[in-house]
């Protein structure tokens, strides 16, 4: 109002730092803002959209039942006044539920973030891939993979586990993973292990920890697991599966098939999609690796351990199947190392025969891994059925197993 004096309107209100059409305003009523009378109250009367029903049934259930989510309030309320038109009022129903809870709420589990050093964690775990539909030779190939993660550069290891979330395939998972890497962290963290242990007693199950401790414990590693059901507390592998899960799938988009010629050919290509997927953490692998362990001078055992003896049958049974053998070791005990995929045989200390590995259905069956190449000779002095026709005689049955059949 002092610069208004001695300038025009438009002038004075630009020095002021005000438009002129608040400068107008301002000459037009130049009271200050208490003297000017106060604006009138709203007269319209408020109405609670929830008919008084926030009190009476709203809040009671939310005090009762802690945690409960407001579309489940809603479908009780539509049961209990099914004459209301509640669809129109659940946004209004969901802030006041939300307003309620950030002041009466439950406490709710906090998630403290975690600053991983170089060097310090190293996690593993299996996830499934059927959702990937891979196909080899033209059969689905039902399978998991054994994923290794370090939780500061990210750096990975997968590989194919055909059976499985066993101590067998995390020892050579986890193995073949640090002997990449060429060093070892000072922790390693897994889930419960329940699924490995689902199906031992309680002595097998205090063994397979035992081994696990020991396989760290040869490493320099420090054994950790989360707590059972609490995924977020491994969420730095729980994360890396979601990410090569939906990039494996981009890929195999990309190459137009998910058919493979050979269970090797797919390994092939998952070990390539991974070792793509690390050039590109370089750096940060290079600062981990300077601050991980050195490896022992050898690995320690990957494998479970058994004995059996060949029977006439010319085979054994190990885990509900039955696998045959050559005849010249009828009679023999064989000392078994038990792979994921393969059985390596031994007559003492020396290696006999290598066989694929068969896998029971689980539902008490029993199943046969047979190489006729090892029975043929007593099949023939059978005689050769005409093809297509059912054999004259077959096989004696071993221990309840299925019969062979040529």
């Amino acid at each position: 109002m002092d610069l208004r004096r001695h300038h025009p309107q438009r002038l004075a209100a630009a020095k002021s730092g005000l438009s002129e059409r608040t400068g107008r305003r301002i000459e037009s009523d130049p009271r200050l803002p208490s003297e000017k009378a106060a604006e009138r109250p709203r007269r319209r009367q408020v109405v609670d959209p929830l008919g008084g029903l926030w009190e009476s049934d709203i809040l009671p259930l939310l005090a009762s039942r802690p945690g409960v989510r407001p579309v489940t309030v809603l479908e009780e309320m539509q049961r209990r006044h099914p004459d209301r038109d509640w669809d129109r009022l659940r946004r209004t129903l969901e802030r006041r539920v939300r307003a309620w809870c950030a002041e009466h709420g439950a406490d709710r589990e906090v998630i403290f973030r975690q600053d991983h050093p170089p060097g310090q964690q190293g996690l593993s775990d299996f996830t499934d891939m059927a959702d990937l539909g891979v196909r080899v030779a033209g059969a689905p190939l039902a399978h998991r993979l054994y994923h290794f993660v370090l939780a500061y550069s990210a750096w990975e290891h997968a590989e194919v586990v055909l059976g499985g979330e066993s101590f067998t395939a995390l020892a050579c998972g986890l193995q073949n993973a640090l002997w990449s890497l060429g060093g070892a962290p000072r922790e390693h963290r897994s889930d419960s292990l329940s699924a490995a242990f689902r199906n031992l007693d309680q002595d097998a199950a205090a063994d397979q920890t035992r081994r696990y401790e020991a396989l760290c414990a040869h490493y320099g590693m420090q054994p950790t697991r989360n707590n059972r059901g609490v995924a977020h507390e491994n969420g730095a592998i729980e994360s890396q599966h979601g990410h090569l899960k939906r990039i494996a799938g981009q890929a195999l988009l990309l190459r137009g098939s998910a058919d493979f010629d050979s269970l090797d050919a797919y390994r092939d290509w998952i070990a390539d999609l991974i070792g793509r997927r690390n050039a590109r953490r370089e750096k940060l692998v290079g600062l981990e690796r300077a601050a991980l362990g050195a490896l022992p001078p050898r690995r320690t055992t990957d494998h479970d351990e058994a004995s059996v003896r060949v029977t006439s049958s010319s085979g054994f049974i190990l885990r509900h199947v039955f696998y045959t053998v050559p005849s010249r070791l009828i009679g023999y005990r064989l000392n078994l190392c038990i792979y994921d995929e393969r059985i390596d045989c031994f007559v003492g200390p020396r290696l006999a025969l290598t066989l694929p590995r068969g896998r029971a259905p689980g539902d008490g069956r029993r199943v046969q891994v047979v190489d006729y190449r090892h029975i043929i000779h007593s099949l023939r002095r059978l005689g050769v059925p005409d093809r297509g026709a059912r054999p004259a005689r077959r096989l004696p049955r071993h221990g309840g197993a299925a019969g062979t059949r040529p």
